[in-house]
């Protein structure tokens, strides 16, 4: 820019920093704020919030503290903004007594928080099964009038869940029908993986035709993944296979890793037409197979004597292959 005469201003060196961020170079980042506060301006709350951001994301606490410190030290009170980042970083590292205290220095500070950031602490705390810490924080995103939203009766509802408390994970659900939001596929996908990892398949799959029922509440690949998942690993590899055609008559587009686990669980029950027809359906749809689930579905072909067909799907896998990812117009 001084090639061209033109004068450098503060936004613009954000822009900088906010970029390098976003593309992960992080340090390279802070290199340019430390040179760019020592020769050219002054850095603004901007400036310091790109940082925390970036480093949160990186998941580097330590850089992120002493981006905070530095702040502090330069007379910029952090805002919701700030905290919301600080609190965020430190419950996706599982620090949740850091979380707690940031929360507590914020309001200390009379800096009013965020449904956002009571919504981080209910998942981060619940997931530690704090139960009564995370539903604290509920009551005082209540106490501080704030519109009932879908995302922090979800952070509730998934609370409960880790907690195994599921009937008040419904009752939850009630609550956001009272209100008007919800409940929403995301909450029912909550209820499903706790129910599944419980061993309640019955109750899930209870849950997921209700779910399936309701206009608004439409199951969503992820849901489907959750289900067909749930079948195979219990060996009802024909209840997961009627769970796939119904998600394709809704026109549910199923996903690399929902064919790896339909294949391989075929395969385990040498139901090996369909594991073969499957199979097929991936590479006709383009979707390109994992050399393990190749390899597993060609050993178990050969186990069979079916020598000929898996040497025919690798011919198709070798075609795929080389057809280019991107149509050039040719």
């Amino acid at each position: 820019m001084d090639k061209f005469g033109l004068k450098q201003e503060l936004p613009d060196f954000n822009r900088l920093i906010d970029t390098l961020c976003k593309s992960r170079h992080v340090e390279r980042a802070q290199e340019v704020f430390d040179k760019m506060k020592k020769r050219r301006f002054d850095p603004d709350i901007k400036s310091y919030t790109i940082l925390l951001e970036g480093w949160g994301q990186q998941k580097n606490l330590l850089s992120m503290n002493e981006v905070y410190r530095e702040m502090k030290d330069d007379g910029f009170e952090p805002d919701v903004v700030s905290y919301g980042i600080m609190i965020n970083a430190h419950c996706s590292a599982k620090r949740y007594d850091e979380a707690v205290e940031l929360f507590r220095e914020m309001e200390a500070t009379n800096c009013k928080p965020s449904p956002h950031i009571f919504c981080t602490l209910i998942n981060g705390l619940g997931s530690e099964k704090r139960l009564s810490e995370a539903l604290q924080f509920f009551g005082q995103s209540k106490k501080r009038g704030f519109e009932p939203e879908a995302p922090t009766y979800n952070a509730v509802v998934g609370a409960y869940c880790w907690s195994m408390r599921i009937n008040d994970a419904y009752r939850m659900m009630d609550e956001m029908r009272k209100c008007g939001i919800g409940p929403n596929t995301r909450t029912y996908d909550i209820v499903l993986h706790h129910l599944i990892k419980a061993g309640r398949t019955e109750e899930a799959y209870s849950v997921f035709k209700r779910m399936s029922r309701k206009p608004g509440t439409e199951p969503t690949v992820s849901t489907y993944e959750i289900v067909v998942r749930m079948f195979c690993y219990n060996a009802q590899v024909d209840m997961a296979m009627r769970i796939w055609d119904e998600m394709k008559a809704r026109g549910v587009l199923p996903v690399m890793h929902m064919y790896s686990t339909l294949i391989n669980s075929l395969c385990h029950e040498d139901k090996l037409d369909d594991a073969c027809k499957y199979f097929q359906e991936m590479l006709d749809i383009g979707i390109r197979p994992p050399g393990q689930l190749f390899s597993n579905l060609k050993q178990a072909l050969r186990d069979e004597g079916m020598e000929e067909t898996a040497v025919v799907l690798a011919q198709k896998i070798d075609k795929l292959r080389k057809t280019p990812l991107v149509d050039r117009g040719q």
